[in-house]
Protein backbone atom coordinates (compact mmCIF):
# COMPACT_ATOMS: atom_id res chain seq x y z
CA UNK A 1 0.00 0.00 0.00
CA UNK A 2 1.85 3.28 -1.19
CA UNK A 3 1.85 6.29 1.36
CA UNK A 4 0.26 9.39 0.99
CA UNK A 5 2.80 11.25 3.73
CA UNK A 6 4.95 13.37 1.81
CA UNK A 7 8.31 15.45 3.15
CA UNK A 8 6.38 18.47 3.14
CA UNK A 9 3.61 17.12 5.62
CA UNK A 10 6.37 16.97 8.27
CA UNK A 11 9.80 17.82 9.30
CA UNK A 12 10.25 14.69 11.37
CA UNK A 13 12.04 14.07 14.91
CA UNK A 14 15.37 14.78 13.59
CA UNK A 15 15.72 17.59 11.77
CA UNK A 16 18.35 19.05 14.33
CA UNK A 17 21.03 16.52 13.39
CA UNK A 18 19.57 15.23 9.63
CA UNK A 19 19.95 19.94 8.50
CA UNK A 20 22.98 20.13 10.57
CA UNK A 21 25.03 20.85 7.40
CA UNK A 22 22.73 24.10 6.15
CA UNK A 23 23.55 25.44 9.18
CA UNK A 24 26.93 24.95 9.38
CA UNK A 25 27.29 25.76 5.76
CA UNK A 26 25.97 29.07 6.55
CA UNK A 27 26.59 30.08 10.22
CA UNK A 28 29.43 32.17 9.01
CA UNK A 29 28.95 35.43 6.72
CA UNK A 30 31.44 36.00 4.32
CA UNK A 31 30.33 38.95 2.72
CA UNK A 32 31.93 42.25 0.70
CA UNK A 33 28.62 43.63 1.32
CA UNK A 34 27.58 45.63 4.75
CA UNK A 35 25.50 43.24 6.81
CA UNK A 36 22.58 43.85 9.43
CA UNK A 37 21.34 41.29 11.84
CA UNK A 38 17.56 40.29 12.04
CA UNK A 39 16.45 38.96 15.11
CA UNK A 40 13.32 37.81 16.17
CA UNK A 41 11.28 35.17 18.35
CA UNK A 42 9.07 31.85 16.21
CA UNK A 43 5.42 32.08 18.04
CA UNK A 44 2.31 29.73 17.72
CA UNK A 45 -1.35 30.82 18.04
CA UNK A 46 -0.75 31.14 22.16
CA UNK A 47 1.93 33.36 21.29
CA UNK A 48 4.04 30.51 23.36
CA UNK A 49 7.53 30.44 21.83
CA UNK A 50 8.49 27.67 19.28
CA UNK A 51 11.42 25.66 20.48
CA UNK A 52 11.71 23.61 17.15
CA UNK A 53 11.05 25.77 14.41
CA UNK A 54 13.58 26.39 11.82
CA UNK A 55 14.03 29.64 9.17
CA UNK A 56 15.64 28.85 5.78
CA UNK A 57 16.30 32.17 4.41
CA UNK A 58 16.89 32.88 1.01
CA UNK A 59 18.96 36.18 -0.33
CA UNK A 60 18.89 36.50 -4.27
CA UNK A 61 20.84 40.04 -4.07
CA UNK A 62 23.30 38.96 -2.02
CA UNK A 63 24.24 35.49 -3.67
CA UNK A 64 27.12 37.98 -5.37
CA UNK A 65 28.79 39.59 -2.51
CA UNK A 66 28.03 36.35 -0.65
CA UNK A 67 30.87 34.08 -3.37
CA UNK A 68 32.87 33.29 -0.37
CA UNK A 69 30.17 31.20 1.13
CA UNK A 70 29.55 27.57 0.37
CA UNK A 71 25.86 28.26 -0.46
CA UNK A 72 26.28 32.30 -0.67
CA UNK A 73 22.26 33.42 -0.78
CA UNK A 74 21.31 30.79 1.99
CA UNK A 75 20.44 30.85 5.62
CA UNK A 76 19.31 27.85 7.83
CA UNK A 77 18.64 29.06 11.30
CA UNK A 78 16.84 26.94 13.90
CA UNK A 79 15.42 28.24 16.97
CA UNK A 80 16.61 28.20 20.44
CA UNK A 81 14.97 27.16 23.72
CA UNK A 82 13.07 30.35 23.92
CA UNK A 83 11.89 30.42 20.02
CA UNK A 84 14.51 33.22 19.32
CA UNK A 85 16.19 32.94 15.60
CA UNK A 86 18.73 35.81 14.43
CA UNK A 87 19.60 35.66 10.71
CA UNK A 88 23.24 38.05 9.89
CA UNK A 89 21.89 39.20 6.31
CA UNK A 90 24.11 41.01 3.57
CA UNK A 91 22.61 43.93 1.95
CA UNK A 92 22.34 44.24 -1.28
CA UNK A 93 24.76 46.80 -3.41
CA UNK A 94 23.26 48.79 -4.61
CA UNK A 95 19.55 48.52 -2.72
CA UNK A 96 17.00 47.53 -4.81
CA UNK A 97 14.23 49.85 -3.43
CA UNK A 98 10.83 47.63 -2.72
CA UNK A 99 12.07 44.22 -3.32
CA UNK A 100 12.11 41.91 0.13
CA UNK A 101 15.58 41.89 1.49
CA UNK A 102 14.80 37.84 2.16
CA UNK A 103 12.57 35.28 1.53
CA UNK A 104 12.15 32.73 3.86
CA UNK A 105 10.35 29.06 4.16
CA UNK A 106 9.17 28.01 7.99
CA UNK A 107 9.12 24.81 9.28
CA UNK A 108 8.18 23.21 12.89
CA UNK A 109 6.69 20.48 14.75
CA UNK A 110 2.83 20.06 14.18
CA UNK A 111 2.98 22.77 10.98
CA UNK A 112 1.32 20.02 8.17
CA UNK A 113 3.05 22.02 5.50
CA UNK A 114 5.79 24.63 5.52
CA UNK A 115 4.99 28.19 5.00
CA UNK A 116 6.89 31.09 3.05
CA UNK A 117 7.21 34.20 3.95
CA UNK A 118 9.36 37.73 3.07
CA UNK A 119 10.97 40.36 5.02
CA UNK A 120 11.52 43.94 4.02
CA UNK A 121 13.44 46.39 5.94
CA UNK A 122 11.11 49.30 7.72
CA UNK A 123 13.76 52.15 6.39
CA UNK A 124 13.59 50.70 2.54
CA UNK A 125 12.49 53.77 1.03
CA UNK A 126 10.71 51.96 -1.95
CA UNK A 127 8.02 49.84 0.71
CA UNK A 128 5.09 52.19 -0.65
CA UNK A 129 5.95 51.18 -4.32
CA UNK A 130 6.71 47.32 -3.18
CA UNK A 131 4.75 45.29 -5.90
CA UNK A 132 4.34 42.51 -3.35
CA UNK A 133 3.54 44.53 -0.58
CA UNK A 134 0.66 46.40 -2.80
CA UNK A 135 -1.30 42.54 -2.47
CA UNK A 136 -1.25 42.29 0.67
CA UNK A 137 -3.99 44.05 2.44
CA UNK A 138 -2.44 47.34 4.02
CA UNK A 139 -3.57 46.26 8.00
CA UNK A 140 -1.48 42.85 7.09
CA UNK A 141 1.81 44.54 5.68
CA UNK A 142 3.48 45.12 9.30
CA UNK A 143 4.36 41.51 9.30
CA UNK A 144 6.58 41.69 6.79
CA UNK A 145 8.62 44.37 8.12
CA UNK A 146 11.47 43.81 10.36
CA UNK A 147 11.73 47.08 12.57
CA UNK A 148 14.36 49.02 13.04
CA UNK A 149 16.14 48.27 16.52
CA UNK A 150 19.55 50.47 16.05
CA UNK A 151 22.32 50.47 13.62
CA UNK A 152 22.52 47.73 11.67
CA UNK A 153 19.89 46.14 14.03
CA UNK A 154 16.42 45.10 13.09
CA UNK A 155 13.83 42.78 14.85
CA UNK A 156 10.93 40.60 13.01
CA UNK A 157 8.50 38.06 14.85
CA UNK A 158 7.07 35.39 13.03
CA UNK A 159 3.69 34.47 14.33
CA UNK A 160 2.33 31.29 13.17
CA UNK A 161 -1.52 31.84 13.96
CA UNK A 162 -3.83 34.62 15.37
CA UNK A 163 -4.42 38.14 14.28
CA UNK A 164 -0.76 39.20 14.81
CA UNK A 165 -0.23 36.09 12.03
CA UNK A 166 2.65 36.78 9.38
CA UNK A 167 1.66 36.90 6.12
CA UNK A 168 2.45 33.53 4.21
CA UNK A 169 2.60 33.24 0.85
CA UNK A 170 1.27 30.27 -1.76
CA UNK A 171 3.60 29.68 -4.84
CA UNK A 172 1.24 28.55 -7.84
Amino acid sequence: MASNITTSQTIGPFPHEAWRWGIDASSALVSSAPTVTISGVIRDGNGAPINDGWIEAWLPDAVAAESAQAIPGFRRIPSNDDGAFCIEVSLPTPATAGKPLLFATIFARGLVKHQFTAVFLEDDSGLAQSEILAQVPADRRATLIARKLGDAQYHWDIWMQTDKETVFFDYV
